[in-house]
């Protein structure tokens, strides 16, 4: 088989991930409709597994065509040569280009990932860029009216049922506007709409993004839709705030459900959305967790090549599980997997990856944030600080190796760098303080209803973000939440005390509620804050009653948005205002 016919084969494969990738998404508006939303979390959990099976399907045809077991390097660059004139005008180009990676990358050694045989930066800066046009469609309110162009837009999108009251919905979303940009209010003649045509799916809502565009600039937003507990669709909220929309599109949240024929123009108009959003991040948001892993690696390459920044232990109590490091100007920390464990961790590191990628699996809910796993990462010798250098040769030496200048650490996860709770709290006022310990409950809650227990849940597993929430991120413990088993403290009887007998036997999966007051929240403080906010954390029965609820498929709606941003608690206020307005 020649180079045109392997390059076409491994294009056959990315296009077959492609369409496969696109039918299952493509189920989420019909579970949406039909509120099926254990079928929504079985949609999004599909598509992350569903790359990998792709390749290895791809390699496996690659090694009943070619040799494999030596790199022919003529054959390989002429390979990439013809598989790049394949993807000239490719919709799915960059896509294409880490599928290609993929397949390379795990047929040859590493001693080979270089520009001259994979990928390692796109080819694609200089090529034509996909309009973002292709994704969105635009209205005119000067033809038909401002109404009646926010009734087109809506009912543009097949949702596959019907809004409960739509000409109200459109009566909140003006007013609502009108409250939340008064800056960018125009006669509606004076404005246009750019809609993305896809409704992006997550959980038990869907979204509709977009933009207005004025002569006062740009004002983007994101509709929230729901389903009504007596039926029909409904609007929920508007967002215009950019750092609502970030949060949203949140590294702590599941990817989006939605169709896309090029990519890259939908993530180009999400990043003129939200410019503070990478690539990397936005790739992710819209499911395309693969790309976002590649875009990323290349953040990172650029960041070393453009800084003398050095890497160091990250701040923070040192785990018994993960040995954790960081580039202090780069948002991001490492997470390297210990060779061995203290005595009160009675799992192995199999356990442990199985965690993290239960996490990754799983609904995160906002609140536990996502993690980027990379094999064999090359990191120059010289740009790790000397002490560093020291404790991961004692700790993680079976998972690193050196070899002249270069150290390759064999498996590792990253993770958004955040603000450890625990070294938040030492410095934080009481208004600080009380927020972050009431985040804190409200974390622990959106976990539990999405059937996650975090197990350790010590102050120090969770950050605070720039956006100041509250997120999880050490789950060398998680379980599911239905696997545990909640129990109440024994009281002790006089004889018992007396007798010195064993007051309370506890077997592996016990929970005892109670003793989050007593080992968590040691400092007074805290614990006043936390026991008036969220007594019932300290109840056991209801840790029974949200273990009872995920049996019995009751699924808990978690807001991205604050509550005050729902049109049930802003509809008094925006008429008043409206009023006023006019």
């Amino acid at each position: 088989m020649d180079a045109f016919a392997i390059s076409k084969l491994i294009l056959a494969g990315f296009t077959k991930h492609y369409r496969l990738f696109q039918s299952i998404t493509k189920e989420a508006p019909e579970a949406f409709a039909q509120q099926h939303w254990d079928k929504m979390q079985k949609i999004s959990s599909m598509r992350i597994d569903h790359y990998d099976q792709r390749v290895e399907e791809t390699i496996t045809q690659l090694k009943m065509t070619v040799t494999c077991s030596t790199l022919n390097e003529s054959l390989w660059l002429n390979i990439k040569r013809q598989y790049l004139d394949l993807l000239t005008f490719h919709p799915q180009a960059e896509l294409a280009e880490t599928f290609y990676n993929s397949v390379f990358c795990r047929l040859f050694h590493r001693r080979y990932f270089n520009n001259a045989f994979i990928f390692v930066q796109t080819t694609l800066k200089n090529a034509p860029a996909l309009p973002v046009e292709a994704e969105y469609r635009s209205y005119f309110p000067v033809v038909e009216g401002l109404i009646p162009t926010i009734r087109n837009i809506v009912e543009h999108i097949d949702f596959k049922c019907q809004f409960r009251d739509l000409e109200q919905d459109i009566r909140n979303l003006v007013k609502a506007f009108i409250k939340q940009a008064p800056d960018t209010h125009h006669h509606g003649h004076m404005m246009r709409f750019d809609m993305l045509e896809a409704p992006f799916y997550r959980n038990k809502a869907a979204y509709i993004v977009g933009r207005v565009v004025s002569t006062s600039g740009v004002q983007p937003f994101i509709i929230a839709v729901l389903h009504h507990h007596k039926g029909g669709l409904y609007i929920d909220a508007l967002l215009t705030s950019s750092s609502q929309m970030r949060v949203i599109f949140g590294f702590a949240r599941a990817y989006f459900l939605v169709e896309t024929h090029a990519p890259s123009a939908m993530m180009r108009f999400l990043n003129q959305l939200m410019p503070s959003k990478t690539p990397a991040e936005l790739y992710n948001a819209i499911g395309f967790h693969k790309q976002g892993k590649t875009e990323f690696y290349r953040e990172f390459l650029d960041h070393l090549d453009t800084t003398q920044d050095k890497f160091t232990i990250a701040p923070g109590t040192l785990g018994m599980v993960m040995m954790v490091f960081t580039l202090p100007n780069f948002p991001y920390v490492f997470k390297v997997i210990k060779d061995t464990f203290s005595e009160s961790k009675p799992f192995g590191r199999d356990t442990v990856v199985q965690r993290y990628q239960l996490v990754k699996n799983h609904d995160r809910v906002g609140r536990m944030a996502d993690t980027i796993e990379y094999s064999n990462v090359v990191i120059p010798k010289g740009r790790i600080e000397p002490a560093l250098l020291t404790t991961l040769m004692q700790t993680i030496s079976g998972s690193m190796q050196i070899e002249d200048d270069v150290v390759t650490i064999k498996h590792l996860y990253i993770e958004r760098r955040m603000t450890p709770l625990n070294l938040y709290l030492e410095n934080a006022n009481d208004a600080q303080l009380e927020h972050a310990m009431i985040d804190y409950g409200h974390a622990l809650k959106e976990m539990l209803h999405a059937n996650i227990f975090p197990g350790d849940m010590l102050l120090k597993n969770f950050g605070v973000t720039k956006h100041m929430r509250i997120v999880f991120y050490d789950y060398d413990e998680v379980q599911y939440l239905t696997d545990m088993n909640f129990r109440r403290m024994k009281k002790p009887s006089l004889e018992d005390l007396y007798s010195g007998a064993d007051q309370q036997s506890i077997a592996p999966q016990d929970v005892f509620p109670e003793q989050l007051y007593t080992f968590v929240l040691t400092n007074p403080k805290l614990k006043t804050v936390f026991k008036n906010a969220h007594p019932d954390l300290l109840d056991v029965d209801y840790w029974l009653q949200a273990q009872k609820d995920v049996t019995n498929k009751v699924v808990k709606h978690i807001y991205p948005y604050p509550q005050q941003q729902r049109f049930k608690y802003l509809d008094k206020t925006i008429i008043k205002e409206s009023r006023e307005h006019k």
